[in-house]
C-alpha cells in the first residue's frame, strides 16, 4: 500500500501449503508475512526463501509462548523455556528476521511466579539478541503486571521492545490503552479485533481472544489509528488473524467457509482501512 507497507501472519487452518498460502497473501496485496513458529514446525528455511523470490518481507517471527509461564519457576522447567527462547533468537539472525515476538506471561492463576526467575531469564534472551543484531518483543496478554516488571527491569536492553496486539488488549487488558503505557517501545503490532471479554463478572478466558477480521468486532480502530500515528509507528502494519474458532464458540466459522483466496481479499481490504485511518493522522499532524 502507498506509504505503508502491510504484513499478513501465516494462518492455520488453510488446507493450502506455506508456499501457497504465501503467493495468494502476495497476490491478494500485502507486502509481507510473519512467520508463527509457536509449535516449532515451521519450515523457515523454505518459507524465507520464498519471500526472497517473491521480494517480500518478513519483518518477524512468532517464537513459541507454551513455556512463558515457566520462565517465572525457579526450577528447572524454566531453564528449558528460556533456551528455546534463544534457539529462536538464533533463527531470527541466521534469517535476519529484524523482530522475535513471544508472551511476557501465560495463565491466569499461577502461584508459582518468582520475579527473580523471570527477569533474570528474559534478560538473557533480551541480552543475546542484542548481540546478534535481533530486536525482542513482549506482547500485551495477561499477566500484564509481568510485562511491566520486565519492560522496568530490562530498561538498558537495546533489544527490548513492545508488540501491540490490539485483540489483547480488549480481551485480556480490559481495554487499557497499552499503547499509552508502551507506545515509545513499540517495535511491532498483532492487529486483529475481537467482542472484549464476554463474561459478565469480568472472568478472561482465552475462549475471547478471536483474532477476527478487523471491523469484525468492537475495536475502535480509529482510535487504534490515531495511537499508531501518535507513537509514531512507521514499521509494516502486522495483522494476526484465525480462521479457526475457539471451543464452542462459532465466531470465525464463516472464515473457515471461505475459499483462501477470497479470505486474504477480505483481509487486505481490512487492513487498508486501517491504513488508511492511520495515514489520515499522520497527515493532520504534520
Amino acid at each position: 500500500m502507498y506509504n505503508q507497507k502491510l504484513c499478513l501472519g501465516i494462518i492455520e487452518g488453510f488446507d493450502i501449503s506455506y508456499s501457497e498460502q504465501i503467493k495468494m497473501i502476495k497476490n491478494a496485496g500485502f507486502e509481507a508475512f510473519f512467520i508463527d513458529d509457536c509449535k516449532r514446525h515451521a519450515p523457515v528455511d523454505e518459507m524465507v526463501a520464498l519471500a526472497k523470490e517473491l521480494k517480500m518481507e518478513i519483518p518477524s517471527y512468532h517464537a513459541p509462548f507454551n513455556k512463558c509461564d515457566d520462565l517465572w519457576n525457579p526450577e528447572e522447567i524454566g531453564e528449558r523455556g528460556k533456551n528455546e527462547l534463544l534457539e529462536c533468537v538464533e533463527i531470527c539472525a541466521k534469517h535476519e528476521i529484524p523482530v522475535m515476538v513471544t508472551h511476557a506471561f501465560l495463565g491466569y492463576d499461577n502461584d508459582f511466579v518468582n520475579v527473580d526467575a523471570g527477569i533474570e531469564r528474559y534478560g538473557a534472551v533480551a541480552k543475546r539478541a542484542s548481540e546478534l543484531g535481533v530486536r525482542f518483543a513482549l506482547e500485551n496478554t495477561e499477566g500484564e503486571e509481568y510485562l511491566a516488571i520486565l519492560f522496568d527491569a530490562l530498561k538498558s536492553e537495546k533489544s527490548l521492545g513492545f508488540c501491540w496486539d490490539t485483540g489483547h488488549e480488549l480481551c485480556y487488558n480490559y481495554g487499557k490503552d497499552m499503547a499509552a503505557l508502551y507506545g515509545d517501545k513499540l517495535i511491532c503490532t498483532h492487529l486483529n479485533d475481537n467482542l472484549g471479554v464476554s463474561d459478565f463478572a469480568g472472568v478472561r478466558t482465552w475462549r475471547d481472544d478471536l483474532h477476527l477480521l478487523p471491523f469484525d468486532g468492537i475495536t475502535d480502530w480509529d482510535s487504534v489509528a490515531k495511537r499508531l500515528a501518535d507513537a509514531g509507528y512507521s514499521l509494516p502494519l502486522s495483522f494476526e488473524l484465525n480462521i479457526r474458532s475457539k471451543p464452542e464458540r462459532f465466531d470465525n466459522h464463516a472464515y473457515a467457509a471461505m475459499e483462501p483466496e477470497i479470505y486474504f481479499s477480505q483481509a487486505y481490504n481490512r487492513a487498508c482501512k486501517v491504513a488508511a485511518l492511520k495515514l489520515k493522522y499522520e497527515s493532520e499532524e504534520k
